[in-house]
């Protein structure tokens, strides 16, 4: 482990048993509280540079307060504009900030887009409550106020999440404030369910990251091996990738389940990021908030077992990052300047390649997905439902094989970072992802496949070990 993977996971353990501290005290106390903790963190890790940070913040929120009707827009053309501007500060001659202010930066951002969207939400129900009568009923899920600057500010510092995420909005961070018998909702049991694969994930990475270091690819030697080989390398870089991530995931749930953070009834129906679905009544005493089932799905940023098990690249896309994925799903997907589903999804992977930084691999990998996406829907609508169900499930195992074979080709980009090292590594595979897809979408369409812009998002297929069972 670098000395920068060991701050951040020291960083996700301390976030443990300070939530539970935190998990029974009152709105003010969590407020500052954790405000307090979350601006000792940054100003740790990130020294001056947790400047950055604040001018953010001060500047969002002084859009929030100018234009506060179509303050969504504006915050997010700001809060992106400030990340070039942060990512450009070495060509400027200016201090490079750190890692982990790169890190603050990330969540920030995702954060303060989202608070202007329920801020203008708000804005927007009250004028329409306002034509209807005062008598209608307010939205799930909607702000009470437009918050304070201390307000922004103590939601913007919160500890929970701060550098590794999982991304929640302002309501939830309100409800969490606001939980009327906190005593009651449980905590230690589904840490510990959340928490038990942690530690074998984390030996698998150890392990992997070993046997099969990164730093190999980028030596000439690398490429006098056998093409096997160079094909192979990309399957163990890519799960040393997934095991990192995925400790590093689970445990800043475990962080948010400590505190209580992100719990709601399961009656609720909480989705990743959104936070409840449905209208559920708060408990009116501690025997009934403890008689409640509760669940942290809000919080949940990793399904393990489907991001590796599902079929499809699409469905891959749902369950890694799963906060971050709502968030692009709901403010960049759903205001993307076009109506086809894989230009609106390249749109989506553009911007969230320049959110995570300006370096050419993220981009080669984030805008190989939308290639791969109307590849599998073309295919899949032109040949799948002509088979059999043993051709079917004969298929979804063969789809899941390149599923997680494109997903390996990709993270190539993203961990190589540069134009010339993930070019040179793709070459020496032949591009065979991008050439498969692109043969995959001819065959499709000279098939007569439909399109994924065209038709209802399928259900999800079976996982592989569903159709073993089967």
């Amino acid at each position: 482990m670098s000395p920068e993977e060991r701050t951040y996971l020291m960083v996700l353990l301390i976030s443990i048993p300070i939530g539970f501290l935190f998990k029974k005290a009152g709105p003010g106390l969590k407020r500052w509280g954790a405000a307090a903790v979350g601006l000792g963190i940054t100003l740790f890790t990130c020294g001056p540079h947790t400047l950055h940070s604040v001018v953010t913040i001060l500047g969002t929120w002084a859009l929030i307060q100018a234009q506060p009707c179509s303050c969504h827009a504006l915050a997010l053309a700001w809060t992106f504009s400030y990340l070039l501007f942060f990512r450009a500060l070495g060509l400027l001659g200016l201090p490079t900030p750190t890692p982990f202010t790169n890190a603050v930066q990330l969540l920030l951002t995702l954060k303060l887009v989202s608070l202007a969207s329920e801020v203008q939400d708000l804005h927007l129900a009250q004028r329409k409550q306002m034509a209807a009568g005062f008598g209608a009923e307010p939205g799930l899920g909607l702000l009470p106020d437009v918050p304070s600057l201390t307000e922004t500010l103590s939601y913007s510092y919160c500890y929970v999440g701060i550098m590794t995420g999982p991304f929640f909005r302002y309501r939830t961070y309100l409800d969490w404030l606001e939980q009327p018998f906190p005593g009651a909702v449980p905590s230690l049991r589904p840490l510990l369910q959340r928490a038990w694969p942690a530690p074998l994930f984390g030996l698998l990475f150890l392990l992997s990251s070993h046997l099969f270091p990164l730093e190999a690819v980028r030596e000439d030697a690398f490429y006098a091996r056998p093409l096997p080989e160079r094909l192979f390398y990309m399957v163990p870089v890519f799960f040393a990738f997934r095991m990192r991530f995925y400790v590093a995931w689970i445990a800043a749930e475990c962080g948010c389940i400590a505190a209580g953070f992100g719990a709601y009834p399961v009656a609720a129906k909480a989705r990743a990021g959104a936070g409840p679905t449905l209208q559920c009544p708060p408990p009116s005493s501690p025997e009934k908030a403890a008689a409640l089932e509760y669940d942290y799905e809000t919080v949940r940023n990793i399904d393990c077992y489907n991001t590796d098990f599902c079929v499809r690249v699409r469905e891959g896309m749902r369950y890694w990052n799963m906060t971050v994925q709502w968030w692009l799903a709901q403010y960049i997907y759903k205001s993307a300047p076009t109506r086809s589903y894989v230009f609106r999804s390249a749109w989506t992977m553009l911007l969230s390649a320049f959110w995570h930084g300006l370096h050419p691999g993220y981009y080669l990998s984030f805008l190989t997905i939308p290639l791969c996406l109307a590849a599998e829907a073309r295919l899949e609508s032109a040949m799948r439902g002509r088979l059999g169900p043993g051709g079917q499930r004969a298929w979804d195992w063969v789809h899941w094989f390149l599923k997680m074979r494109a997903y390996d080709y990709m993270c190539m980009g993203f961990v190589l970072l540069s134009l010339g090292d993930t070019l040179r590594y793709w070459a020496s595979v032949y591009f065979c992802v991008h050439g498969l897809a692109l043969l995959a979408l001819g065959l499709g369409l000279a098939l007569g496949g439909a399109g994924p812009s065209r038709r209802k998002t399928p259900a999800a297929h079976p996982s592989p070990a569903k159709l073993r069972e089967e």
